[in-house]
C-alpha cells in the first residue's frame, strides 16, 4: 500500500511516526528523571551503628516537601552568609573560601563571607576543656545568643564556621554542628574534619567534609529531610566515616526538592559543579558530575 503521489509504503510511515514519537518522548524526559539513572540505592538493611539503623525516620515524598513549612529565598532576602569565628591559619581561610565558592554553585545563590570574629566573643562560661585537651564552645550559645541576633537583613541563611570544637550539652563529647531550621541559622566546626590539624595532606578530605556538612545543613533549612533511599548528601550521619561514605551529590529526588524551592538552571549548575570538582581535584565527585552530564548530552 502507498500514500498519495509519493508512494510511501505504509509500514515505513509507521516507522517514521514511531521514531518521531520516541524522539519527542526523549526530549520531554526531564532533568530529574534523566539523572535518576545515576542514583545509587541504599541497602534495604542499614548497618549497625549507622544513622538509619539508630533512627526511625519517615520518608519525605516530593508532595510532602511541597506542603511543608520552609525557608525560601525571596527578593531582598536571598544571600547565604558564612560567619567565620576564631583564629584561622592560611589553609583554614582557603578552606572557607572554597566552601563559599562551592555553596554559591550548589545552591545557585549569592554567597558571602562576613569579617572574621575572634574567639574572645565567647564568655568563659560557654567554654570547657575536653578530655583530649582542646577547648570546646557550647554550640547552643553560638546559635541562640549570638548568630541569630546577627543575621543580616538580606540573608536567607547565616552559617557560622568555628575553628574550635563544639559541644551541644554537657553530657555529649562533641557535635559537628547545630542549626535552627526555622530561623535559617546554623553553626559548624571545622575542628573534627581535619582531626584538629589541617595540613596539605588532609586538605581535600577536610574540604569535602565541610562541603557535605554545610550543604546538608542548609538543605535542611530549605525544607529537605534526610534522604532514606539513595546515597546522597542529605543522608543522616553519625560519624565522619559515614559522612565520607555519602556522596556530595544530592540524589535526583533531593535535587528536585531543592530546585522547586530555588529556581535555577539545573544543567548550568551541574556544569559549574563539575568545573569546581575538577579544579580542586575532587576526583570522585568530578566523575559523578561528569556521569550526570553525559546523560544530558
Amino acid at each position: 500500500m502507498s500514500l498519495g503521489k509519493y508512494n510511501v509504503p505504509l509500514t515505513f510511515l509507521y516507522i517514521l511516526i514511531f521514531l518521531f514519537f520516541f524522539s519527542c518522548q526523549k526530549k520531554d524526559k526531564n532533568y530529574f528523571e534523566t539523572i535518576a539513572i545515576n542514583d545509587v540505592k541504599l541497602s534495604a538493611t542499614p548497618k549497625s551503628g549507622s544513622w538509619r539503623y539508630n533512627h526511625d525516620e519517615k520518608f519525605q515524598q516530593f508532595e510532602d516537601f511541597q506542603k511543608s513549612k520552609k525557608i525560601k529565598p525571596e527578593p531582598g532576602k536571598n544571600t547565604i552568609y558564612l560567619q567565620p569565628i576564631g583564629n584561622f591559619n592560611e589553609l583554614q581561610k582557603k578552606e572557607i573560601d572554597l566552601t563559599k565558592e562551592y555553596l554559591k554553585i550548589y545552591f545557585q545563590l549569592e554567597t558571602k563571607i562576613l569579617p572574621v570574629l575572634p574567639n574572645s566573643i565567647f564568655p568563659k562560661n560557654v567554654k570547657r576543656i575536653f578530655k583530649d585537651g582542646q577547648e570546646q564552645i557550647w554550640a547552643g550559645y553560638v546559635l541562640d545568643s549570638f548568630l541569630i541576633k546577627r543575621k543580616p537583613k538580606d540573608a536567607v541563611i547565616l552559617m557560622g564556621i568555628t575553628e574550635r570544637d563544639l559541644y551541644p550539652i554537657p553530657e555529649w563529647n562533641y557535635v559537628f554542628g547545630l542549626a535552627s531550621y526555622e530561623k535559617g541559622v546554623g553553626v559548624t566546626s571545622i575542628y573534627r574534619f581535619a582531626n584538629g590539624h589541617l595540613m596539605d595532606s588532609n586538605f581535600n578530605e577536610s574540604l569535602l567534609r565541610v562541603m557535605k556538612i554545610s550543604s546538608h545543613e542548609i538543605g535542611h533549612m530549605f525544607g529537605i529531610t534526610h534522604c532514606l533511599t539513595a546515597n546522597c548528601v542529605m543522608n543522616g550521619t553519625n560519624t565522619l566515616s559515614e559522612t565520607d561514605f555519602h556522596y556530595a551529590r544530592a540524589c535526583s529526588l533531593c535535587q528536585k526538592k531543592l530546585n522547586s524551592g530555588i529556581s535555577y538552571n539545573n544543567k548550568k549548575r551541574l556544569i559549574e559543579l563539575k568545573g569546581f570538582f575538577e579544579k580542586n581535584h575532587l576526583n570522585s565527585e568530578f566523575l559523578r558530575a561528569e556521569k550526570d552530564l553525559n546523560l544530558l548530552q
